[in-house]
Parts: C-alpha cells; sequence; structure tokens
C-alpha cells in the first residue's frame, strides 16, 4: 500500500532556491530541451530507468498525470538516467507509449534539481521555476496533484 504522499524535502538543503531554466539535456533525438519552456507550468520531472521496477510501476500515474493535464498547467517530464543506446531507449518508450518528453542524462550523483540518490525520483518544480519538492520512490497522479493543489492553495491564501 503506497502511504500518502509526503514530499521529500531534498531541496531544503539545497535552500530551495534551485530554478530550473538553465538545466538542458537532450531528447530521443538528440535535441537540446530546455526545462525553460515549461515556465508558467508546475513542472512534474521524474527520473528514471528501463531496468528499474518501481519506475514501471509509477509510470501509468505519470501517463494519466500527462494525459488530464497536457493542455493545462501541468507538465511531466520524464528524465531517463542511465547509460543506453538511444535506439534501444527509443524503442522502450514506445513500448510503453510514453507520451510526455523524454529527456536523457547519465547517472550523476548530483543534477542542477538535486541529488537523484536512488530511482524513481521525482522533483517538482512551481510555475516561476524553482524546484519546490522532491520524491524518491513511487509518487502517484493523486499524489502530485494533491501536493500541487495545495501549494495553490497556501499561494492563493498568501495573497500570491
Amino acid at each position: 500500500m503506497i502511504k500518502p504522499l509526503t514530499f521529500v524535502l531534498i531541496l531544503l538543503s539545497l535552500s530551495m532556491q534551485v530554478r530550473a531554466v538553465d538545466y538542458q539535456l537532450p531528447d530521443l533525438d538528440g535535441q537540446i530541451q530546455s526545462l525553460d519552456q515549461y515556465k508558467g507550468k508546475w513542472l512534474i520531472v521524474n527520473y528514471w530507468a528501463t531496468w528499474c521496477g518501481t519506475c514501471l510501476k509509477e509510470l501509468p500515474d505519470l501517463i494519466s498525470l500527462h494525459e488530464d493535464h497536457k493542455d493545462g498547467d501541468i507538465a511531466v517530464v520524464g528524465v531517463n538516467f542511465e547509460m543506453i543506446e538511444p535506439d534501444r531507449l527509443k524503442a522502450f518508450v514506445a513500448k510503453h507509449s510514453i507520451p510526455y518528453p523524454i529527456l536523457r542524462t547519465d547517472p550523476v550523483p548530483m543534477t542542477p534539481l538535486g541529488p537523484v540518490p536512488a530511482l524513481p525520483a521525482t522533483y517538482i518544480v512551481d510555475p516561476s521555476g524553482k524546484a519546490v519538492a522532491g520524491e524518491v520512490g513511487i509518487v502517484t497522479q493523486k499524489n502530485l496533484e494533491d501536493y500541487i493543489e495545495g501549494k495553490r492553495l497556501a499561494d492563493d491564501s498568501a495573497g500570491t
């Protein structure tokens, strides 16, 4: 049973000032993409690998989140976090019908959004481009939507 998501605020140790605007990675076709293109939306950045069973378990929720919000104010981006040949990765993405953008990076201990100590790891970036939360382990669509809605309500009551 998945416990209610209480995001591990890994980013607190990074002073919560991490911005996604300068984070650029190649997509499946080798074209450099910047997370800055999602500014103005809530951005879910999910680090995963093809060999990661837990990553596969959360995949349906991430796909559903993408499908439910792709024309709204939440975007999902997957970051493949392994050394894999691009053709194998493309085949995996096609086989699993992953509709959201997939970017690639070799495993590194620290990313511009924060550490990735294990997979899956997910970061939430607010509409201003600031990383506001992170979670290591499975996330669900409901947990992510609830977190974002809670942040929206808090921002509204703070007058922002």
